[in-house]
C-alpha cells in the first residue's frame, strides 16, 4: 500500500522586504511579544511544524539613508523563540541565526538551551555573509572571502554537532577539541546534550555552493522556488545530492517561502491579489526597486512613466545591507520588455515582475494546488510568509488547514512532541 505524502507546513513571522503591507489597520507591531505569541499560537492551531524568524544583523541603507520602507526594530530571535517556548507545546522554533558573524561554542549553546527549554523543538536556519557593510558592525568587520562563506558555515555546523555530542545520551560530560581551517576550540561544554540530539539545521543558499551544502549538512532547505515547474528542477537537484553524502532522499525536506490570497472564488481572490500588490509596491516603492536594480538615482522619473532607457551601474553601491543583483543588465532588459510587451508604467512593472502571491484562489483550489506540488516533487512542505502582521495566518489556518486534513494530505494531530517527529526525521545519532 502506498503511503500518501504529506505536506509540512511551518510559518514565517512577516516584515521583511516589500512582502508585509504595513498600511492596513489590521497590521500591529514587529516588536511587541503579543504580535510574535499571536502567530505562533494560530500556526500551532493549525498544527505547523515550526515558527520561523529571519534575522538582521544591520539596518539596510538606500542612498546613504536608513531603508525605513523594511524592518528596522527586529528582535534578536533566540530571545524570542524562547519566550515562545513557554506559550507553545508542540510548536517548531526557528531562528536565523548567522554563521559569519557568531563562534560554534556560543551559539551551541544557546541552541542546545532553547531545544531545553523547549523540549526538543528547535531550529537553526544558518546564514552566511562577506557583506563588509555588515561586518562593520562586527570586531572582525567584513574579513570573510565570499568563497569562505560555505567553508565555515559547513564546519561551524560540525563543530557545534561536536559539541552536542560532547555530552553523552546518559548524561555525562566529556572534554571536546576540534582543530579546522576556521575554527580551533577545545573544552567542555556546559550543557547536556539537546533533547532532538542535534537541532533541526535549515539552510536557505540557492547557488551551487549553497545546495551541495544543503544536501552535506541541512535537514530542511527554505527556497525561493514557488512554481511547479521550478520547484521541480530544484527539487531534483537537491535531493540527487544527497547520495554522495550517504544520505537518503527523505532525510532532507524541500520547503519553499510561498505566499497565499484566499477568497469566495478565483475571481474573487484574484482581485484581493490585485489590491495586495498595489500596496505592496507603493509609487516610492516603486522607484525604490528599480533604483536597486539600475543602481542610480531615479527620484527624477514618474512611477507611473515608462522605465528608464539608460543601462544601470554595475558596480553600484546606491543600497547597502542587500544581496546584489547579480547581472543588473540582464534584469533591466527583462523588465523592460516586459514593460513593452505588455505597455505597463514603473509601478505596473515592478508589480508584475516581483508579485509575491504564489498561492491565489478559493481554499478548495488553494489546498489543492499546495498538495498537487508535494505529490509531483515540487517541494516536500511550504513556509507560508503572510502579508499581515501578526494575524495574516488566520484565514488559512481556519479555511485551508481543513481542507488538506480532508484529503489525507495533512496531520489532524501532532503525534510527537519533536520537531524532528514532525518533520519525519530521525533522531540524531549520537557520534561520541
Amino acid at each position: 500500500m502506498t503511503v500518501r505524502k504529506q505536506v509540512h507546513l511551518a510559518a514565517y513571522f512577516p516584515g521583511v522586504n516589500n512582502t508585509t503591507v504595513w498600511t492596513d489597520p489590521r497590521s500591529k507591531s514587529q516588536i511587541e511579544f503579543a504580535s510574535f505569541e499571536h502567530l505562533a499560537r494560530t500556526a500551532e492551531r493549525g498544527l505547523f511544524d515550526f515558527f520561523f524568524l529571519a534575522e538582521g544583523l544591520r539596518l539596510r541603507e538606500h542612498k546613504g539613508r536608513i531603508h525605513d520602507l523594511d524592518v528596522v526594530g527586529r528582535p534578536e530571535s533566540l530571545t524570542v523563540l524562547n519566550a515562545l517556548a513557554a506559550v507553545t507545546e508542540r510548536l517548531g522554533l526557528a531562528a536565523t541565526v548567522n554563521a559569519t558573524f557568531n563562534e560554534p561554542y556560543e551559539l551551541a549553546r544557546r541552541l542546545a538551551t532553547l531545544d531545553h527549554l523547549s523540549g526538543g523543538r528547535a531550529a537553526w536556519n544558518v546564514v552566511t555573509s562577506s557583506d563588509a557593510f555588515t561586518g562593520e558592525n562586527f570586531r572582525r568587520g567584513g574579513y570573510l572571502d565570499p568563497a569562505d562563506r560555505y567553508t565555515r558555515a559547513a564546519e561551524f555546523v560540525e563543530t557545534a554537532r561536536e559539541l552536542w555530542d560532547s555530552w553523552t545520551p546518559d548524561g555525562l560530560p566529556r572534554p571536546f577539541a576540534h582543530r579546522g581551517r576556521h575554527f580551533d576550540v577545545a573544552g567542555e561544554f556546559t550543557v547536556p546534550r539537546p533533547p532532538q540530539g542535534h537541532p533541526v539545521v535549515i539552510q536557505a543558499g540557492d547557488s551551487a555552493e549553497g545546495r551541495e551544502f544543503a544536501a552535506s549538512a541541512a535537514d530542511v532547505v527554505f527556497t525561493r522556488h514557488g512554481t511547479l515547474e521550478t520547484g521541480r528542477a530544484f527539487y531534483a537537484d537537491v535531493k540527487g545530492r544527497l547520495a554522495r553524502y550517504g544520505r537518503a532522499s527523505e532525510e532532507l525536506k524541500i520547503m519553499p517561502g510561498v505566499t497565499f490570497v484566499l477568497g469566495d472564488t478565483a475571481a474573487e481572490a484574484q482581485e484581493r491579489a490585485a489590491e495586495i500588490r498595489r500596496q505592496q509596491i507603493s509609487p516610492q516603492n516603486a522607484i525604490l526597486t528599480l533604483e536597486q536594480i539600475w543602481g542610480i538615482d531615479l527620484s527624477s522619473y514618474d512611477p507611473d512613466g515608462p522605465l528608464p532607457d539608460i543601462d544601470p551601474e554595475p558596480e553600484s553601491a546606491l543600497a547597502q545591507g542587500r544581496v546584489r543583483v547579480a547581472d543588473r543588465y540582464a534584469v533591466a532588459e527583462q523588465w523592460r520588455t516586459l514593460s513593452r510587451e505588455k505597455g505597463l508604467s514603473i509601478r505596473q512593472t515592478v508589480i508584475e515582475a516581483s508579485g509575491r502571491q504564489s498561492f491565489i484562489g478559493t481554499p478548495d483550489a488553494v489546498a489543492a494546488e499546495l498538495d498537487e506540488f508535494v505529490r509531483s516533487d515540487a517541494a516536500d512542505g511550504f513556509i507560508l510568509v503572510p502579508h499581515l502582521t501578526p494575524g495574516g495566518l488566520d484565514e488559512f489556518v481556519d479555511r485551508v488547514v481543513p481542507l488538506l486534513q480532508e484529503r489525507g494530505a495533512f496531520r489532524t494531530e501532532y503525534t510527537g512532541t519533536t520537531l524532528r517527529s514532525h518533520l519525519g526525521l530521525a533522531e540524531s545519532v549520537w557520534k561520541g
